[in-house]
This record gives structure tokens, sequence and C-alpha cells, in this order.
């Protein structure tokens, strides 16, 4: 329960960071509203194509008597809607992380910065960066879409389907959606996904509690555009622990998380200057 509650902490103190952080916190929004515009767009796109897919997939349908044709029609259009909704989910911080590559290392290294000790890089060139980034993105997604079909296999089941699934399919989501967001901070430090894997398998807990809170935050419209600069602030927080680079759950790391005191302007009385 430590760990569960340490996860949630990393999430709050990665939002405490960027909201005392303006400037950083604006320039963390520019790649979620960018990825927003590409999937509405898209979703738009296919709520408009739906149907002529379906038409054009069903020809054997096109002799059934009515209602048939319609109803199995209209099922199979509200069923590939409802798949290019799925994947748009589970797609859209992957795509946003590897859009906002710049932006949120930068943030990242800023973290760091902020919090003391050295400021890894990576030393790659940004196309490289990229390319992993998107390498590593393509094998995790593959991992969520094999346990998506298992459970969604697993909902046909009485009872089990309406209550232990849909949990079992937060934290699933959950899990993978924080190892997509602390590749930012450990790909600099030059851990690779099987070694990110293996860390947070061993911290399982507090990756659940950093996960679950901010999956079930996702489903509210925009939310994930807002919250996705201080996601990848508290993701490097929670590298950092992971690394050993500083204390967990300490009084002094729960006070760096807070942003600085506003620095007060001299008034020209206070005492002379000592040569």
């Amino acid at each position: 329960m430590r760990d569960l509650a340490g996860g949630f902490r990393y999430l709050l103190a990665g939002q405490r960071w960027v909201f005392g952080h303006g400037r950083w916190l604006g320039f963390g929004l520019l790649p979620g509203l960018v990825s927003l515009v590409l999937y509405t767009a898209a979703l738009i796109g296919l709520s408009y194509g739906a149907d002529d897919l379906t038409v054009w997939a069903t020809p054997f349908a096109d002799d059934w008597t009515s209602p048939w044709s319609g109803l199995f029609r209209g099922f199979l259009t509200g069923l590939v809607f409802c798949l290019g909704l799925f994947l748009a989910v589970i797609t859209f911080t992957a795509v946003t992380l590897l859009i906002g590559q710049p932006f949120y290392e930068s943030l990242s290294e800023q973290v760091d910065r902020s919090e003391g000790g050295d400021v890894p890089e990576s030393g790659l060139p940004l196309w490289l960066e990229l390319w992993i980034s998107a390498r590593d993105s393509v094998k995790v997604l593959g991992r969520v879409l094999l346990y998506g079909i298992l459970l969604f296999a697993l909902g046909f089941v009485p009872v089990i389907g309406q209550t232990v699934v849909p949990f079992l399919g937060f934290c699933v989501s959950g899990y993978f959606l924080t190892q997509e967001l602390t590749a930012v901070a450990l790909q600099r430090r030059k851990v690779d996904l099987a070694e990110r894997l293996v860390m947070l398998r061993a911290r399982r807990m507090m990756v659940l509690g950093f996960g679950v809170p901010l999956v079930l935050s996702f489903l509210v419209p925009l939310v994930a555009v807002f919250l996705m600069p201080g996601a990848v602030a508290g993701a490097t927080l929670m590298a950092r622990d992971l690394m050993g680079d500083s204390g967990a759950d300490t009084p002094e790391h729960q006070a760096a998380a807070q942003p600085a005191a506003p620095t007060v302007p001299p008034t020209g009385f206070g005492p002379p200057p000592v040569y």
C-alpha cells in the first residue's frame, strides 16, 4: 500500500510542478493539442466513412431481406467506430509522446535540473531518439492489444465480465501508460525497453498508483491534453526513484516537488554591503 500511495503522490507532484512553472505547462500542452486535432479529424472522418466501409466489406448482405441487412450493417458500423475509438484511446499517449519528443524531453530535463544532481542526456540525434521511441511504442502497444483481446473475450463471462474484467482493464492500461511516460526520462538514462519493464515489474504497485488514476481521468474529454505535461513531470520524478537518483517519499523529496517561492525584489533599505 505504501508503494501504491507513493505512485499517486508522484502523479500529484508532477501536476504541482508544471502548474508551479507556468511556462513549461504551456510548452507541454502543444503536442497534446496537435494530437487532439489529428484524432478528432480522424474520428470525424471515420464516423462519415464507416457506413461505406461496412457496405463495401459485406457485399453478401445486399440480397438479404429487410430489416436484417440494415441491422447487420448498422451493428458492424457501430463496431467499426467503437474499434476506432478504442485504438484512439490506447494510442493517444504514444502518439502524443512521439509528436512531442523534443518538448517532453526538455520538460523532463528541467524537472531533473530542478530536483538537483546530474541531468542525464541521451547524446543521440533527434531522428534516432524518435525511431527508438516509435519502435518501443509499437512493442508496448502490441502487448496492450494482446491483453485487450483477452479481456474482451473474458468480458462475455457472466458476472466476472462485468466486475473483474473492467478492473483488470484499468490496471493493464495504467501499467502500460506509466511505461510510456517513464520512457521519456529513462531513455535519456540509456535504459532500454526490456530493462524498463523489469524495473516497473519490481515496483508494480507504485506503477499502478500512478497509472490507474491517470487512466480514469483520461476518460473525461480534453483532460488528457491538460494532464500530459504534469504526467511527464511526475513520471520523471518516479524514474529518479527507480534509478536511485533521489530518495522516495522523503520530506526532502516532497519539498523539492513544490514550486520555488518567488524572489522578493530588493527594496533598497537592506544592510549596506560588506567590502
